[in-house]
């Protein structure tokens, strides 16, 4: 997935062709639930790099089947990893993922 043909990647240098805003736009939307916001926080800070399903259900007031929905955004979004062993789903974050949203926010103003 590239950000630009002439590398620079930031919004700010250059816009974004159609192609592109289609491929990144799943990314942020993705996000802009505060549930799916606060799952890949807690699969990007785990421990180990990666956290068992089992884990994340207990932290929020809602249902498995809506968590599994909220992972499933995040995973078809492209910012989440998964691997099923025995009944249990893992979840790791990919991080060239946030690595593209990043250098797409980048601006050059210091904050």
């Amino acid at each position: 997935m590239g950000i630009s043909s002439s590398g620079s990647g930031s919004l700010t240098r250059e816009p974004l062709d159609p192609s592109q805003a289609d491929a990144f736009a799943p990314m942020f939307k993705a996000l802009g639930d505060p549930v799916r916001l606060r799952l890949l926080s807690m699969i990007a800070s785990a421990r180990g790099g990666e956290v068992c399903v089992c884990d994340l259900t207990g932290e929020f007031h809602l249902t498995g089947p809506t968590i599994s929905h909220h992972l499933k955004v995040l995973r078809e979004a492209g910012l989440v990893d998964s691997d099923r062993r025995g009944t249990w789903v893992y979840y790791r974050m990919i991080p060239a993922a946030l690595a593209v949203m990043g250098t797409l926010l980048e601006t050059g103003i210091p904050v």
